[in-house]
Order: structure tokens, then C-alpha cells, then sequence
């Protein structure tokens, strides 16, 4: 992953998206020791407390826990928060964008939940 230092987004919250994906594609388990904020900070050639920043914000969401003196690790249930993060906010976040968009082009309900059906089976029309 390469690190948008110009986007929208901190880059400390680039890299517990980072960090996220990476779980939900299962690189990290359950009990599993994450990245430092040091090895962070080497792999995309940050600050390290921006690293340390990142990391503690998916402590304040339950999805790693401390072990003093020796790093971060995966809680117990990480994915599930994740996802129920994601859906709850960014996937929302997005449906509110496409339902905006769509009255703005008068697209009405039916005609939009039809666009999202033939997509969910491949037409890419």
C-alpha cells in the first residue's frame, strides 16, 4: 500500500485502514502481534508517532490491545468490529452519496434499486 501524504485523509488513519484490511483479509489473527510503530514507520517512511497514532486508534477501538513490553496484538473479535464499523459508517457514508446523487439526476427509488441489483450480478453496464 502507498500512502496519499496529499489526500483528504491523516495519514495515522491511513494506516489503521491500513492495518484493518489487513486483518479482514486474515494477514493478522486473533492473539497475532501487528507491526511496531517502528517497523510502521520503515514500511511507509513515516514519523513513528504518527505510526504509534494510528495503531492507537484501533486500541481505542478494541480491535488491538498492549501487551507491555511487547507490542500490539489482535483482539478477539477484531473483524467483527471492523465490519460493523464499516458498514455503519462508510457504507452508509456512501449510500447517503448514491441516494443524493441519484435524486439529484431524478432517479427515482425503484430505478436505482434496479441499477444496484444488476450490478450485484455482474452487469456492468
Amino acid at each position: 500500500m502507498i500512502l496519499n501524504a496529499d489526500g483528504s485523509k491523516p495519514i495515522y488513519v491511513q494506516i489503521a485502514e491500513w492495518l484493518e484490511a489487513e486483518i479482514l483479509n486474515g494477514n493478522f489473527v486473533k492473539d497475532q502481534k501487528v507491526h511496531s510503530q517502528y517497523q510502521l514507520a520503515e514500511i511507509f517512511n513515516i514519523n513513528p508517532a504518527t505510526a504509534a497514532k494510528g495503531l492507537n486508534i484501533l486500541v481505542d477501538e478494541n480491535v488491538l490491545y498492549k501487551k507491555r513490553g511487547l507490542g500490539m496484538f489482535v483482539n478477539q473479535g477484531a473483524k467483527e468490529i471492523i465490519l460493523r464499523k464499516r458498514k455503519d459508517h462508510t457504507l452508509k457514508k456512501l449510500v447517503m452519496e448514491l441516494v443524493e446523487e441519484a435524486a439529484r439526476l431524478h432517479v427515482d427509488e425503484e430505478e436505482l434499486v434496479n441499477m444496484i441489483r444488476s450490478l450485484g450480478k455482474g452487469d456492468q453496464r
